[in-house]
């Protein structure tokens, strides 16, 4: 990709975050796409920044850049301040990590579909973002489903309203979306899920969707779900964890080993359990707050539901 079009979206889009530097540092990052997914920067080399760059600004930012013989000139103005970036090259860094097994609980009710929703959206915005030369093949077919409104922020938010990053005609099922998900409903046997698939393609209406949004917390379509969580984790199984030093590494495993002995101890009780963290991202500097869960399933009749422990 060009990096200088990926800069020019990020400033368009009012988004101009510079990491901090040591004195003396030639490179700058600014950040370009931060999630669960991936943490990725756009790096000025051969870098000097004059003027007071303001770490904490929001609001609307203005800019203009232009080049000599030997470097680019960047200048982005914070309101009434500007500040100047000189550089030689643009380069992108893009750190790819495990998020199969990652949960935000921001959003009660349904918290095992608000989390596929969640990975989905993030799988989207790095496909999207990126290319898919960042994304396995899985990866590529499965984001397709963040245009699936049955399981979309339309009918599962895993954010507040407040949050939500609005997609062009959300209600509309991408034809690519419909596919994965017939696909899924055949692989499971489950016919009536893929006539009612195959009706909803003809006739994309919201009420529609909320009726197949309505199945997918049903016992009689959760081997199609369990099947499409185990696919997603799968297909992110080969990216790396984030790592935050060895000291904080060994407590993070610490946890999740209580969590492991808690989740074996329901098992034996005949109680399914996963295992799952919120982690930062590892360029935090004042907040490295993490979370282990379980995610412990009920069944009140048809109706899957799941409550959450969070282990101390």
């Amino acid at each position: 990709m060009d990096t200088f079009v990926m800069l020019e979206e990020l400033l368009e889009q009012d988004q101009f975050e510079l990491l901090p530097a040591k004195e003396g540092d030639t490179e700058r990052r600014l950040v370009y796409l931060m999630n669960d997914a991936v943490e990725s920067f756009l790096v000025f080399r051969g870098a000097a920044l004059t003027g007071h760059y303001l770490e904490d600004y929001e609001g609307a930012l203005t800019w203009s850049m232009s080049r000599d013989a030997a470097r680019y000139v960047l200048v982005v103005r914070q309101g009434d301040n500007a500040v100047t970036l000189l550089f030689e090259n643009l380069d992108l860094e893009v750190h790819l990590y495990n998020y199969g097994e990652i949960a935000h609980f921001w959003v009660p009710g349904y918290e095992y579909l608000r989390q596929l929703e969640y990975r989905i959206a993030i799988l989207r915005d790095k496909c999207e973002y990126l290319g898919p030369e960042y994304c396995t093949p899985e990866e590529r077919r499965l984001a397709h489903l963040a245009y699936f409104p049955p399981l979309n922020y339309c009918c599962y938010p895993a954010v507040p309203a407040k949050y939500i990053v609005p997609i062009p005609d959300p209600w509309n099922p991408s034809e690519e979306a419909l596919n994965v998900m017939e696909e899924l409903a055949r692989e499971c046997g489950n016919k009536k899920l893929g006539w009612r698939l195959k009706f909803y393609r003809r006739h994309p209406w919201p009420l529609l969707a909320k009726r197949i949004a309505a199945m997918l917390h049903r016992t009689e379509c959760e081997e199609v779900v369990d099947l499409l969580s185990r696919r997603l984790r799968e297909a992110v199984q080969d990216y790396p964890r984030r790592s935050f030093g060895k000291a904080t590494d060994n407590a993070i495993k610490r946890l999740e080993q209580q969590a492991e002995e808690r989740r074996q101890e329901l098992a034996r009780q005949g109680i399914r359990a996963e295992v799952l963290r919120e982690e930062p991202f590892t360029i935090a500097q004042d907040n490295l707050e993490f979370h282990v869960y379980l995610m412990i399933w009920e069944t009140r009749g048809r109706d899957r539901r799941v409550r959450i422990e969070t282990i101390k």
